[in-house]
């Protein structure tokens, strides 16, 4: 679990949100609400692994547009959820089920945007990542559109990706740590397909991948329409991912620019060599990535449904 002093400097990063964002939120107004999210999430990682890949997805697709304030959720055709960075998002279901069972037991108290920060939370840990407290208490945005999306691409420049980070208020570490998720991310093979075939019009493959790589992402891309981001431990959270981008193994252009530009290098190193670090650091950015811009006290709503607006 985080420590008491780690989310005690939190707070002064980040004031605001803690200010009102607490640990055990819950504890006297539905204390099963925790057990909830984490024994729904349990049914379904046993059925699917790849569900931690789909929460992380979607609580970063979630947090970076109007804040974690579950917007996406929200069913419209000019949506967040009908933008294109966002079409791959999925596991809406596993939400609705886990809404349904809380509003039965405790109704309008536990928000969407809490819900999935748990929800992902809890799915790291089956995947071998890193136990740890989160604070609750945010609340669901009454705002959805489709034109507020502004997500970063794969081919997004290292800087680039830093700041869209350092934008929110997170550092460098936290924005490799962040990207460090892709350990278990899967990739659709249209964005590094240029990579594997004829990379910026050269006729050739990116000669920064390893050769290995692009003969079997090749094979894998014929037969399937998308492809592991860490080819070691796909479904495992640890520090393999660092390693293999080090190994010229990354699948994204971003990925594999992490491990050869100077502002990152020495991150992914620092990471590639120590998983343990690594996950105290996944921890402190998944903390603070949850307080980014969070509706809290009387602003939002609690949503009864988590695909309408009350």
């Amino acid at each position: 679990m985080m420590k008491f002093s780690s989310l005690f400097v939190l707070f002064f990063i980040f004031p605001i949100a803690f200010a009102q964002l607490r640990v055990g939120f819950y504890s006297r107004s539905c204390p099963q609400a925790e057990t909830i999210v984490r024994n729904l999430v349990r049914q379904r990682f046993g059925v699917d692994p790849t569900v931690t890949a789909a929460l992380l997805r979607m609580h970063f697709h979630d947090c970076f547009v109007r804040g974690c304030d579950a917007s996406l959720l929200i069913d419209s055709t000019n949506s967040e959820k009908a933008a294109g960075p966002n079409g791959s998002v999925r596991e809406f279901d596993l939400i609705d089920r886990i809404k349904a069972q809380l509003e039965a037991a405790c109704p309008s108290t536990v928000s969407c945007a809490d819900i999935v920060t748990l929800a992902t939370r809890d799915s790291v840990a089956l995947a071998g990542g890193p136990s740890y407290s989160i604070p609750t208490g945010r609340r669901d945005g009454r705002v959805s559109n489709n034109v507020d999306v502004a997500l970063p691409g794969p081919t997004i420049s290292v800087s680039g990706a830093v700041s869209f980070f350092t934008n929110k208020g997170l550092n460098t570490f936290d924005a490799v740590a962040l990207l460090g998720a892709h350990t278990v991310g899967q990739g659709n093979c249209g964005l590094f397909s240029d990579r594997i075939t004829n990379f910026q019009g050269t006729g050739r493959p990116d000669s920064s991948m390893d050769p290995a790589l692009v003969t079997s992402l090749r094979n894998t891309c014929r037969n399937s329409a998308s492809a592991a981001l860490d080819q070691s431990t796909p479904l495992r959270f640890d520090n393999q991912f660092f390693k293999q981008i080090r190994r010229r193994r990354g699948v994204l252009q971003v990925d594999q620019r992490l491990a050869s530009d100077p502002q990152t290098r020495g991150i992914v190193a620092r990471y590639a060599n120590n998983n343990a670090f690594f996950k105290r650091q996944f921890v402190r950015a998944m903390v603070k990535m949850g307080a980014v811009d969070v509706l809290t006290g009387r602003n939002g709503e609690i949503r009864r449904n988590c695909r309408r607006f009350n």
